[in-house]
């Protein structure tokens, strides 16, 4: 039996149990030397090196923000050739996020729906996590805000969390586009957005300058834009000085979606979202040309769907619900779209 038969076997019998169950016990399995009885990959086995923000990612494929939230696993993901890893979303303080059930496998759809609301243990659990961890690849880090932090005081979150994960990590995406924390997306608008990120970024000047290190800056967008919003809010990006667009986040949206699901309620991912996420990605990259890099992310479920984020103007591409159904093989035929850098 090859790694790939192992790893379907295995997902078939975690599909038999709740969505959630499935995915705690996975994070349990991933802490192990050889998670699954699967092999460890070196990264640069993978696929090509990219310099992307000034890094250099061992390969372009990295797991996207939400399975991990607390870097319990970074080495166990890293062992399966990921490029790069994005942990979190993670806030100031603790908390369980929604009730549950809260998470809802569509095998059909090949998609999930999600309304975890940012449950994670807090942000200095998750630095004491990276800080012990041996992965060589990139870490990123997901900052939020808590869920009964008002929103006149958003921004006090987002400093708290940048300030506590500078030294750990390689680059720091703020999600301004959760659909699962009341009223986050509406910071994607305005005088909120330009205050919100006018103050990030002078704070990541001055730990720059305290840590004798520049650590980029990514900002997550939500897929349900209208594009006069993501031309405004590129622009914005661009002017701010922010380093790169993570393009995007679940959407609202049940297109494609069975009709007696689309009631429940929560970000849905998967192939669904693939079209819808990746006219986001291309129309940011038509009016930003190469000022901001591009990550790449929403319904990668195969070859096909990774090469229409690379044609659309992706830098990087992440993967997670493609990662849940189709396992380490999805890392390999991702990083095929990409071309060999000369």
């Amino acid at each position: 039996m090859s790694e790939d038969d192992h790893y379907r076997w295995l997902r078939d019998l975690l599909f038999l149990l709740p969505s959630e169950v499935s995915h705690d016990l996975t994070l349990r399995a991933l802490r192990l030397p050889r998670p699954f009885g699967l092999f460890r990959t070196d990264p640069q086995s993978v696929g090509t090196r990219k310099r992307v923000m000034g890094l250099f990612f061992p390969n372009p494929i990295g797991l996207a923000a939400g399975l991990d939230k607390n870097g319990i696993c970074v080495d166990g993901l890293g062992g399966l050739g990921f490029g790069f890893l994005e942990l979190g979303t993670v806030t100031p303080r603790p908390q369980p996020g929604n009730p549950r059930p809260r998470l809802f496998r569509l095998r059909s759809e090949e998609a999930l729906i999600n309304r975890m609301g940012f449950n994670n243990r807090g942000v200095d659990y998750l630095v004491k996590q990276v800080m012990r961890a041996r992965y060589a690849g990139i870490v990123g880090i997901n900052i939020g805000k808590n869920k009964d932090t008002p929103q006149d005081r958003a921004v006090d979150d987002y400093l708290y969390c940048l300030q506590r994960v500078y030294g750990v990590a390689d680059y720091v995406t703020v999600n301004l586009s959760s659909p699962n924390t009341p009223g986050l997306r509406a910071l994607q608008f305005g005088e909120a957005f330009e205050s919100l990120l006018s103050a990030i970024v002078s704070e990541r000047e001055r730990l720059s300058d305290v840590n004798d290190k520049r650590v980029p800056l990514a900002v997550k967008l939500a897929p349900d834009l209208e594009p006069d919003d993501v031309r405004r809010i590129g622009d914005t990006l661009v002017a701010r000085g922010v380093d790169a667009a993570v393009a995007t986040n679940t959407t609202l949206s049940r297109e494609g979606v069975n009709p007696r699901r689309r009631k429940q309620s929560g970000g849905l991912s998967g192939r669904p979202l693939l079209e819808r996420s990746t006219s986001v990605l291309a129309l940011l990259r038509e009016h930003v040309g190469d000022a901001l890099a591009l990550i790449g992310v929403g319904g990668v479920m195969d070859a096909e769907g990774a090469r229409a984020k690379v044609e659309a103007g992706a830098d990087l591409i992440q993967i997670y619900t493609g990662f849940v159904y189709r396992g380490p093989e999805l890392i390999r035929e991702a990083a095929g779209a990409f071309e060999p850098e000369s």
